[in-house]
């Protein structure tokens, strides 16, 4: 039989299928349909500094007279940020004590002395792990490519400093150098790095000329980008690598791992087929590894990453003569 353990986040899974941060994984409920359909790891709905701003935002114009109260504002952010982070350490006592897999907390915060209250507070709730949701749009034109990934360097460290248990990243592939980028993130502690981030993308309506919200689920050719870095960086990171994005058949997660990912994160998949799908994603794999001989992942995890002459295939960006038949045959 076919064994699907794995290790992600500096933990033990034993399955590499994980159910990534998204609204699934913010309700009790869901979160034990998802650890009964055989998920390896959950990954709670992120807490968003930036949507606790929001709220503030939102509150303060309808106490307007106050708005100019410092004490009062001071009070009411405190009041808006516990009331929060009191919803997500009661959300991971309630489920440590009614799943056995593991849980792993999300946080995204925009302001850095956050990340490092938020992190010590889901610690200390019970989370088996952490994972920094890191994301800094490179919009600003005064800011240089080294200021922007400073952000996340810094972050990482302080957070390190705080908390005692595993800390994992995910990260988008807005780098102007995202090989050493990912490569030196690999090296500051961190026990796992996922590819890639998938972000809210504004689309415009040009009958009624407004802005307007792109898909939010993802589709399933939408796994290329981070099949291609997850192959190439494979081999180079000091830390295992997670997938993330486009991830909807068994087929797709068996690239993955071949391509030397360590644990797949799925959610589109999850709105479209409910949490039954992480069962069809596992069995869908064990199947595949029989019929190809394998009694374990390490058996194949990373045969077809960047290694010997796979590197042409995997970071060539033109289209040319060449065919199938050129590529070295390895399976």
């Amino acid at each position: 039989m076919a064994n699907l353990s794995t290790r992600f986040f500096g933990l033990e899974l034993k399955s590499p299928v994980i159910a990534a941060s998204c609204s699934l994984t913010g309700s009790a409920d869901h979160i034990k349909r998802l650890a009964r359909a055989g998920a390896g790891a959950i990954v709670l709905k992120s807490i968003f500094e930036e949507e606790i701003e929001a709220q503030l935002q939102q509150e303060l114009k309808e106490r307007h007279p106050l708005v100019n109260d410092p004490e009062y504002l001071d009070y009411f952010d405190y009041v808006i940020r516990e009331e929060n982070l009191n919803k997500q350490v009661s959300l991971i006592k309630q489920v440590k004590e009614e799943v056995d897999v593991p849980i792993v907390a999300s946080i995204n915060c925009i302001s850095s002395s956050e990340w490092t209250t938020f992190a010590r507070r889901l610690q200390d709730a019970g989370a088996d792990a952490l994972e920094l949701n890191l994301f800094l749009i490179p919009s600003d034109v005064s800011k240089s490519s080294d200021a922007n990934e400073q952000f996340y360097f810094e972050t990482i460290s302080k957070v390190l400093k705080v908390v005692d248990i595993p800390v994992s990243v995910k990260i988008s592939h807005y780098f102007s150098n995202l090989a050493a980028v990912i490569k030196k993130l690999s090296v500051t502690g961190v026990a796992g790095i996922t590819l890639f981030n998938r972000f809210y993308s504004p689309d415009i309506d040009i009958e009624n000329q407004r802005l307007v919200s792109a898909g939010i689920l993802s589709s399933g050719q939408e796994y290329l980008l981070p099949l291609r870095w997850t192959a190439i960086m494979a081999p180079k990171t000091g830390c295992p690598l997670g997938a993330s994005s486009g991830i909807h058949t068994a087929e797709t997660a068996v690239k993955f791992l071949l391509a030397g990912a360590g644990a797949i994160q799925v959610a589109s998949v999850l709105y479209n087929q409910g949490p039954e799908a992480i069962r069809t994603l596992n069995t869908g794999i064990a199947v595949w590894m029989e019929r190809k001989g394998y009694t374990a992942l390490d058996e194949f995890k990373g045969k077809l990453s960047v290694q010997l002459k796979l590197a042409l295939a995997w970071e060539r960006v033109q289209f040319t003569n060449w065919t199938r038949e050129a590529e070295p045959n390895v399976l």
